[in-house]
């Protein structure tokens, strides 16, 4: 025994058209078709659902209580298709679901967060969850989709990129350092209260700078979060190294020892490597990438290459 013909999608455009016309004659010209055509695939359908769905008569084709109902559901599917071709003539199937994306407290706060109405023009159908509580989020675990991390991840089954190099000084507010012994030398800077993090909460050893800057400094003031260290810092409670694409946004702070301390480091956009070719995930860091390419000059300052290379910065 033969199996009965599968209907297909243009079955039920040729029901719609004779449902809301009720004339085959009226179909097939909307449909740019024949009369028979119409009949034949108006049959196929009914055969292979087992059910009728139209009344024959002198007048025209008339929808059975069955057909009625079937109108709802071929037009959903109807609604449904019709979407489906307008994202992909738009190309906004990549910019369709939810992407949670951790990042450090200063990377998301104050570069990411003033991108998001670019991110959100071009990806308008694409939600975001941000987290910067960093430490606690797992790749392995699927806590989120994306990282942007200080340290390459090592091993794993990890795709991961470098964004960018950042730079960070040693900053004090101009009110602090007016009434503050002088700093001419890094061994001055035993002389001053530090703003730094909490040793045994840093998570990452890229923020493990201070003894970068000088071996013997001991900080003051400590907290977990960047935030709340550059409060610390701009309302005078002592120096601080914080990165430069934020630090040089408040001019009531000032570099310190500028032409001799600068410390670099990166940031990596990372993901699981069976999420990386997720549109929706494949879409953020490619967005990241361009982003962070776009404002360059936040993250690496023109004095940086004068004081690596030993020069005077110009």
């Amino acid at each position: 025994m033969s199996n009965p013909p599968q209907f297909t999608w243009d079955d039920l455009q040729f029901f719609l058209a004779v449902a809301r016309t009720g004339q085959l004659s009226t179909a097939a010209r909307q449909l740019r078709s024949s009369h028979a055509t119409v009949s034949r695939r108006i049959d196929r359908l009914e055969f292979a659902l087992k059910v009728k769905l139209f009344e024959r008569n002198a007048r025209g084709y008339v929808l059975t209580a069955m057909g009625t109902r079937f109108v709802d559901t071929a037009e959903k599917m109807e609604h449904e298709t019709e979407r489906l071709r307008a994202d992909l003539a738009a190309g906004s199937m990549t910019q369709r679901g939810v992407v949670r994306l951790s990042a450090p407290e200063g990377f998301a706060n104050f570069f990411f967060a003033s991108v998001l109405p670019k991110f959100a023009a071009h990806h308008p159908h694409l939600s975001l969850e941000l987290v910067t509580i960093q430490q606690i989020m797992s790749l392995s675990r699927k806590e989120a989709d994306i990282t942007v991390v200080l340290d390459e991840p090592k091993g794993g089954p990890y795709f991961s990129e470098k964004l960018t190099d950042y730079h960070l000084q040693v900053y004090g507010s101009r009110d602090y350092l007016a009434k503050s012994p002088p700093v001419t030398c890094r061994d001055d800077l035993l002389n001053h209260p530090f703003i730094s993090y909490i040793e045994e909460m840093i998570f990452a050893p890229g923020l493990d700078y201070l003894g970068d800057v000088h071996p013997r400094i001991k900080p003051q003031f400590q907290s977990s979060s960047i935030f709340a260290q550059l409060t610390a810092t701009r309302n005078g409670l002592g120096l601080c190294v914080l990165p430069y694409f934020f630090a040089s946004l408040y001019p009531e702070l000032v570099r310190v020892l500028p032409d001799e301390v600068d410390l670099c480091r990166n940031y990596w956009v990372t993901c699981h490597q069976d999420m990386r070719q997720a549109p929706r995930v494949r879409a953020v860091i490619d967005f990241l990438r361009e982003a962070v390419k776009d404002e360059d000059a936040r993250f690496i300052p023109p004095f940086a290459a004068a004081i690596h290379s030993g020069r005077k910065p110009g």
